[in-house]
């Protein structure tokens, strides 16, 4: 399908493989994304949520299975072309914001750009247009700890966008804010999804973050258990799904 961004085929991962230790977190998982479409990822804790989203965003590989972002096989690729295609196609938005305390916030959104080897001028172009955008023009100069927790996760959104990713990966990114700062970036996160057309997948054990979606993945002991799409779902409509379906494996976990 020509308009699929990720294509994820037979995924398993197995820590301490042929160990005594060995542990398969996932198993067999088929997943698929469309360009556009805005993913929540949610399932209790040891399920598996992390290790699924480290291995379909290059930051980790499969055991075995297939990975597709973009047309592009990514177990076919050396560590040094998984570098630069991450650099090219992938923006993370992470829950501690993953910002270097000893750089500037001009210098942590650069990062990426660096690292793709751009010349200096278009680098201070694009980081004044995306932090305009984002508000914090005026902290540019300043480091990360001189600013607010919503400050420092618009410095990380920046970041992500600076070289026009075609997927956002967004793991728990509101776990560290308060929920006027947590309401902001989802607002900020479905405005790019819906307006821009970035394809985003995002981590959360939030029913109500994970209303802002269009697509909910429920992950329990590796595999995918659920899936729930919004549709014509008013939000209210699909959170409440979304809560009844949490509310249903948090029952069953209690049973054990």
């Amino acid at each position: 399908m020509e308009d699929l961004i990720l294509n994820v085929k037979n995924l398993r991962k197995v820590y301490g493989y042929h160990t005594e230790q060995e542990f398969e977190a996932l198993h067999n998982i088929n997943f698929q994304v469309k360009k556009g479409e805005f993913i929540c990822i949610m399932g209790p804790s040891g399920s598996g949520k992390s290790t699924f989203i480290n291995n379909i965003s290059t930051i980790d590989l499969p055991t075995s299975g297939l990975v597709y972002i973009n047309g592009v096989e990514v177990r076919t690729m050396s560590a040094n072309e998984i570098g630069r295609f991450r650099y090219k196609n992938l923006g993370f938005i992470f829950q501690e914001f993953n910002l270097l305390d000893t750089h500037t916030m001009y210098e942590n959104i650069a990062m990426p750009l660096s690292l793709a080897k751009l010349k200096s001028n278009e680098i201070k172009e694009r980081i004044h247009n995306i932090a305009s955008q984002m508000n914090i023009e005026h902290l540019l100069k300043k480091y990360p700890y001189e600013c607010s927790g919503g400050q420092r996760q618009r410095a990380a959104i920046c970041r992500a966008l600076i070289n026009n990713p075609k997927i956002i990966i967004a793991d728990e990114p509101t776990g560290n804010l308060d929920s006027v700062n947590s309401s902001e970036l989802l607002k900020i996160l479905q405005t790019l999804n819906k307006e821009e057309g970035v394809t985003i997948i995002m981590v959360s054990h939030d029913p109500l973050i994970a209303s802002y979606s269009s697509r909910l993945i429920y992950i329990k002991d590796g595999n995918i258990e659920q899936k729930l799409e919004k549709k014509d779902l008013t939000q209210e409509e699909y959170f409440q799904k979304i809560v009844e379906i949490n509310s249903l494996e948090s029952k069953e976990i209690l049973s054990q």
